[in-house]
Order: structure tokens, then sequence, then C-alpha cells
């Protein structure tokens, strides 16, 4: 028994070490891609898909088990928590009916077209292609993300993209698990598809507003350690996707279980909007490097597995199969963002998505890990082992032309439709911002540190007055470069407009608090503020930074005509205060 035991432990221990090798290895090929992604401006998780097709030279040495647990459990939730955080609610609520239209009625659309088409065309059984549709609408934007922090694209396309991503995997996750509930052999009705749907959606927000909740209002807000905030927002990130996939485990209840994804998605945006404003600087700086070096290291490892699980031999193998499913995925998700958004625009005038966007979108569909983990869980058990090999073979051929092709070819389509927002003279501006701010962040800690005993006050005072020096030299000096360029005026005074709104909102709601004002009349006012911050929107996605010249409303809807003439009269009043 003894030798045994000293067997197994000399198994395990050998097979920590070649997983630990495995790791060090990817590690080091992310880190090297890296380098040369950014030196040949390359995109870097198309690099990482090819150095993973050259890592599987390699052998042994990067033998790893990629299964769908390691991707949906271990990888994407902090990718998902992590793409929330930089999210405004504001923005993505002005957004929210669009977002949804895609994401709920395109993902449904695409589950059943593309499952039609590939059923039709290759006789797969109806249970099998639903399942192919539903995991190939899981859009996972991860390279055009990416591109658009780069380029600089206006904020309001990349809610767009990034939200129909997040709730659309949560949607193609629950459409994927009903179609293969079917061929296990349960009963469907659409009733009853709607009802599990509700009920895993519903849940899944619940578990995330409630540990979102817990850990931002609770935690976060009364411990300033930097260490224990960072793990804390780390176990949130994985513990709302545990706890909601597995519920019914928690409760006793046998196969109740809720959206992982949307649990996490949700936890995010708490996190994101609520939790970071109750840090302080310090621990807010260390929470963003933190989860940046967490997501590169997922991230990386995430499309290192793609290049390393698809082999191009399978992909020759079924080539029909593969052409007649990436066509497909094109040509209907052509025909969903421009379809879609022309309803979006139809439905609410004042939240039209631009023709430039819709391209983007469109092209920018890429599909990922989400796809790629659930064709893994797919067994012979379920379906046969030629139609799960199908499947597989089709899923990897769609990721494959959606990253190597579109993802290669976005950022050029972005520069083209005038879409690359950042300039040399923005860059300036923002640097010139960003020292401000720096150095007025500094005078305030030293003059806490100074109030409160921590270094001599005499000491502080000279502290101060040196920071004092700082702030006045970087005010001259974006004073200047406002007066050489006066587009960048325009984005101050829309971003500076912006932010004013945002404390007035947070003013609101103290008033409401303190029992000020009643529930009805903060209604009223936080509707006027909804509306002007949208009219900042329209006036920004319509006509850029020229707030001088003479604007058409007349096309925009009811009630939202006055108030973007009224914000564009206010933000010309104050450039005209400016002029000398």
């Amino acid at each position: 028994m003894i030798w045994l035991l000293a067997a197994d432990a000399g198994e395990g221990a050998s097979n920590l070490i070649k997983t630990e090798t495995a790791a060090v290895i990817l590690i080091a090929i992310a880190a090297g891609v890296a380098v040369l992604a950014r030196r040949f401006e390359f995109p870097f998780t198309v690099a990482l898909v090819i150095a993973g097709f050259f890592a599987t030279t390699l052998g042994d040495l990067v033998a790893v088990d990629v299964s769908p647990d390691l991707i949906l459990f271990l990888l994407v939730p902090p990718l998902l928590f992590e793409a929330t955080l930089h999210i405004p609610w504001p923005k993505l609520k002005a957004e929210l009916f669009g977002v949804l239209v895609v994401a709920l009625v395109g993902t449904a659309i695409g589950t059943l077209a593309i499952g039609a088409l590939v059923h039709v065309g290759l006789d797969l059984p109806w249970p099998a292609a639903f399942a192919f549709g539903a995991l190939i609408s899981a859009t996972d934007p991860v390279a055009v993300i990416a591109f658009f922090k780069s380029l600089g694209t206006p904020k309001r396309l990349s809610v767009l993209v990034e939200g129909e991503s997040l709730f659309n995997d949560a949607v193609a996750v629950v459409a994927f698990g009903l179609a293969v509930a079917v061929a296990e052999g349960e009963a469907f009705t659409l009733g009853g598809a709607a009802a599990d749907f509700f009920v895993i959606s519903a849940g899944g927000i619940a578990v995330g507003l409630v540990l979102g909740y817990v850990v931002s209002e609770v935690v976060l807000a009364r411990v300033d350690d930097a260490l224990i905030e960072t793990t804390t927002t780390m176990a949130l990130a994985y513990g709302s996707f545990l706890v909601a996939e597995e519920f019914g485990l928690i409760i006793g209840q046998d196969g109740l279980h809720f959206s992982g994804i949307l649990a996490v998605v949700v936890a995010g945006l708490m996190q994101g909007n609520i939790g970071v404003h109750n840090t302080s600087p310090t621990t807010r700086n260390t929470l963003e490097q933190s989860w940046e070096l967490l997501t590169f290291l997922v991230n990386s490892l995430v499309f290192l597995f793609i290049g390393l699980t698809i082999r191009p031999s399978d992909l020759l193998d079924e080539l029909p199969a593969v052409l007649l499913a990436v066509v497909g995925v094109v040509a209907l998700r052509f025909v969903l963002i421009y379809g879609l958004s022309y309803f979006n625009g139809t439905v609410k005038p004042d939240r039209k998505v631009p023709l430039s966007f819709q391209h983007v979108m469109f092209w920018g569909g890429l599909r990922g890990a989400i796809s790629l983990a659930l064709a893994l869980t797919l067994s012979d058990e379920v379906f046969s082992e030629d139609t799960v090999q199908t499947i597989r073979v089709m899923t990897f051929g769609v990721v494959l032309f959606t990253l190597l092709v579109q993802g290669t070819t976005i950022g050029p389509l972005i520069r083209r439709l005038g879409l690359a927002g950042k300039d040399d003279i923005q860059l300036a501006q923002q640097r010139l911002q960003a020292r401000m701010v720096m150095s007025r962040a500094a005078q305030s800690e030293i003059g806490r540190l100074g109030a409160d005993g921590v270094i001599d006050a005499s000491l502080a005072d000279a502290m101060n007055r040196a920071y004092a020096a700082d702030v006045a030299e970087h005010n001259d000096a974006i004073s200047g470069h406002v007066r050489s360029y006066p587009e960048v005026e325009s984005a101050m005074a829309l971003k500076a407009r912006r932010d004013a709104l945002t404390v007035e909102r947070s003013a609101l709601g103290d008033t409401v608090r303190t029992g000020l004002i009643d529930g009805e009349v903060a209604r009223e006012l936080n509707a006027e503020i909804d509306a002007r911050a949208a009219a900042l929107d329209v006036i920004e996605d319509r006509w850029g930074l020229d707030l001088d010249a003479d604007h058409d409303v007349s096309e925009l809807a009811d009630g939202l005509e006055g108030v973007v003439r009224s914000e564009l009269t206010w933000l010309r009043d104050v450039r005209a205060a400016l002029e000398p």
C-alpha cells in the first residue's frame, strides 16, 4: 500500500512538473509574441494563434489538456470581468436597447438560420445543427477591442461591440444547452424554452447583483488595503461564475443552474461603476495593474490554446463543411447587423447607429474562446462521433477565419472609415492633462499626510508649494495647447460637460437621501440629465468636434431635438466666454 501511494505521489509530481513546464514555455512564447506584435504592429491575438500552430511542434513540452472546463471556468471569467470594468453604465444604458436587440434577437435568428443551413447542407440532425448554430453565434471581439484601445475609436462604438459580445455569449450558452438537452431526450416546447431562458438569465443577473453589491459596498467601502481589495475582486470574478453555475448544488436542488456569464458581467459592471469609487487612488491603481496583468496572461493562454487545438489537416479533410460554415456565418452577420441596426434606428431615432459603426460591427464579429469551449464539450454520448467531429471542425474553421482574416483587416478598416480618433494633437493633450491630474492628486495626498501628522507639517507645506508650481506649469502648457488647436478645446468641453452631468446626478441622489425632494421630482430631473447626456453623444457622434457650424437637428426624435439644440448653445456660450 505504501509503495502504491508513493508511486501515485511520484506520478502526480511528474504530471505537475510537466504542467508547470508547459505553462512556463507558453508564457514565454506569449511574451515573445507580444514584443514582436508590437514591433511590427500586428494583431497580438492573431499572432498568438499562429504561434500556437508552431508550438505544436514542441510535442509533449506544451502538451496541455485544453478541456472546456479549463476555458469556461478558469479562463473566461477574468476576461469577461475585466472587459466590464471599463464600461460606464450610463453609456451602456443609453445603448442597451440596440445591444440587446443584436444580442438576443440576433443570436436567436443566428442559431435557427445557421442550424437550418448545416442541417440542409450537411444532413446533420436538427439538435446537432442547432447546437452548432448556437455556439457559433457567440462573438468574441477581444482582438477588435485591442484595436479600439490602440486607435482611439469612439467610446460608443466600443460599448456597442463589447456589449453585444458580453450578452450574446450568455444567450448562446443557454441556447446551446437547450439544443443538447433536446438531443439527450428532453421534451422541447417554445414556452418551456422561454421559461428556462428567463430563469437562467434572471438568476445569473441576480447572483451578479448580490455579490457585486456585497463586494462593492460592504467590502471595498470598508477596507483600504490594496492586496485585500485586489484579491477580493478576483474572488468576485470567479465566485460569481461558480455560484451561478452551481447554484443548485449550493441549495441542494439538482439540475438548477444560472448563467455564470451574466453573473460575471453584472458583477463586473457593479465593480467598475460602484466598487472602484469606494477605493483610494493607490488601491485603484493596484487593481488596474493587477487585472491588466491577469488578463494579459489569460488572454495569451486562450489564443495559444486555440492555435494548439486547431489542426489544419482536420480542416482540409472537411473543407466543404468548413466553407459552408464560414460563408453562412459571414453572410448572416451581414444581414443581421445592417438589418437590426435599421430596426434599432427606426424604433429609437435618437440612437441611430452610424453606417461606419455598422461596418466595424459586421466585420468585427470574431469568434473565439466561448465557441471553442462549447464545441469541445460535445461528446459521442450525445451525438455520433462523425457529427461531433464535423461540428468541431466547422467551429475551428470559423474561429480561424475570423481571427486570421477579419482580425488582421479590422485595423485598416477602422482607419479607412476615419474612426481612428487618436492623433498626435490629442495624444499631446492627454499627456498634459494626465500630468495635471497626477500633480493635483499628489498635492492632495501630501496635504492629507501633513494634516494626519504622518509627515512634518513644514515638510508637507514645502512639498505642497512644489506641487503647486508643477500644477501651474501644467495649466499654462494646457492653455497654450488649447489656443493652438481649437478642436482640443471642444473635446475638453464635451468631456467636462459629461463629468459635470455625472456630478449633478450624484448630487441629485444625495438630495433624495436627505429627504429634500421626493421620488417623483428626482425621476423627472434624472430624466433631464439622461437627455442631456444623450444629446452630448448625438453631438459627438454626428458632428465630431465642430461645435460652431450650423447643424440640422430637425430629424431627431421629439424631445431630444430641443435638448441637442440647448446643449450646442450652452457649449458655444462657454467657448464664447473664453474669447479675449
